[in-house]
């Protein structure tokens, strides 16, 4: 591969390998076969701003890109479903994992909603999800299993091993939960930082 003149690195070559094809330094080191710290040199040369180790790792992890896009809201609809979308993980989900966005609940529609709301702004498809079933030992694991499958149109696959709790004083949140929490995951660092990006927003003092 042409380096250019006089061990130079060509302005269009390191655009392309590190911002475009979001190869690393090292790796452009490789390709080049010319030392990390020529490639980073250069980098600084012609001002082409360093990703973080945080974005270093998710562009390795991602290596055809993101794998979603953002849809800014349009419609007034739109709007009605994207606060509902933020309101629910604000109120629902797991904040504490940095690596995915998780939400549990025992109602299908609050799921369902929140499904809509990702694929809607995020365009991530219902196959990508990934779901947890919580129940307790006086229900049928397999039945509360295929309730949640027809409800929320998903196939087996996407499902983790279910989690069973011996059964113990449920009181009145036994019928509310007579086909067990399912939590739905989707595996992406960012977009779990947009999500407690946006709550972050919201949650600011007037």
């Amino acid at each position: 591969m042409n380096k250019g003149n006089r061990g130079i690195i060509a302005e269009q070559m390191l655009v392309d390998l590190y911002l475009t094809k979001k190869r690393s330094a090292k790796e452009i080191s490789e390709i080049l076969n010319c030392s990390e710290n020529k490639v980073n040199y250069w980098l600084l040369k012609y001002a082409i701003e360093k990703r973080s180790i945080s974005d270093a790792v998710y562009a390795r992890c991602n290596p055809n890109g993101d794998p979603f896009k953002f849809f800014a809201p349009i419609t007034p609809e739109d709007f009605r479903l994207f606060g509902l979308g933020v309101g629910l993980y604000w109120g629902e989900g797991t904040k504490a994992d940095k690596n995915q966005v998780r939400l549990g609940n025992s109602d299908p529609k609050l799921i369902l909603a929140f499904m809509k709301f990702l694929k809607r702004f995020f365009g991530i498809d219902k196959n990508n999800f990934k779901f947890h079933l919580h129940t307790f030992s006086d229900i049928d694991t397999k039945e509360a299993m295929d309730f949640w499958k027809k409800e929320l149109g998903v196939g087996v696959s996407q499902f983790y091993k279910p989690t069973v709790t011996r059964s113990g004083k449920l009181g009145t949140y036994r019928k509310k939960s007579r086909y067990g929490v399912i939590t739905v995951h989707f595996s992406n660092t960012k977009l779990r930082d947009i999500m407690v990006g946006l709550i972050d927003k919201v949650d600011k003092p007037l």
